[in-house]
């Protein structure tokens, strides 16, 4: 089943459980899988993550597990998520190296944080505006788990939403990634604490330092990190300080 099949759900139709897994019967919604993994990063996985439509309509909440497991990406289950690019007063970009014990992506070097809002209140949305302040202050919970970054640093006002991007994106066999991401830039100078569970390692860097880092062959990055680099990014950054309000708010959903 596509992702295009979620668009039958109407809008008086409740989101509930059967609802979702009329729209998809076939997924796998067991426990089993996570089997020597990581016992924090195996908890995590029973967070819930918003579930969507390919218009970026919730339609239901499923497990991160689930979302996550590539024979249920392949049936078409696409979830919300974010990444926050976090740059210094010097116009650096904070990157992060996932933790090896992370189920997904492991040992990779991504932006300075890529999560998801959870079916929780103040974090989903049906409508753009309220999804945005919701990927906001999923935002600020995550960059305190993930990187000790208090709330009080990185203000809910300052952070700036660009755009949503569709894509899908293999991890191994078993684990993938399928989300409607949202784009969000803050500028602040912050103190960091990195959580060794998520983050084994950060730097800053500059747009020429990271363009290095992707041509050094011993380094790998997130597919998503790479397709937004590669297509995106240093168009935007080089407008940080000045037009990137041209880039803000769009309100189209870029499919890649």
């Amino acid at each position: 089943m596509s992702a295009t099949t979620a668009t039958t759900t109407t809008q008086a139709e409740p989101i509930t459980a059967q609802n979702i897994l009329r729209l998809f019967p076939d997924i796998d919604t067991s426990s089993a899988g996570l089997e020597g993994h990581d016992a924090e990063q195996i908890r995590l996985m029973d967070e819930v993550c918003i579930v969507l439509d390919e218009n970026d309509k919730p339609i239901g909440n499923f497990s991160k597990k689930i979302c996550h497991l590539m024979t249920n990406i392949d049936k078409g289950l696409l979830h919300r998520a974010f990444s926050v690019f976090l740059f210094n007063s010097k116009n650096e970009l904070l990157l992060q190296q996932r933790a090896t014990e992370k189920i997904t992506f492991p040992d990779m070097w991504t932006n300075t944080c890529c999560s998801h809002p959870l079916g929780i209140p103040g974090e989903g949305g049906a409508e753009l505006s309220e999804a945005v302040e919701g990927v906001k202050r999923a935002a600020q919970r995550k960059l305190d788990h993930e990187l000790g970054i208090k709330t009080s640093q990185v203000p809910f006002e300052d952070f700036k939403f660009l755009t949503r991007i569709h894509y899908k994106a293999p991890s191994d066999g078993k684990w993938g990634e399928h989300e409607i991401d949202y784009i969000l830039f803050i500028k602040a100078d912050v103190d960091i604490e990195p959580n060794l569970n998520e983050v084994r390692d950060t730097t800053y860097v500059t747009a020429d330092g990271l363009k290095a880092m992707f041509d050094d062959p011993a380094l790998k990055f997130t597919p998503w990190f790479k397709l937004i680099c590669n297509s995106l990014l240093f168009e935007w950054w080089g407008h940080l300080d000045s037009g990137l309000e041209k880039y803000m708010n769009e309100q189209e959903i870029r499919r890649m």
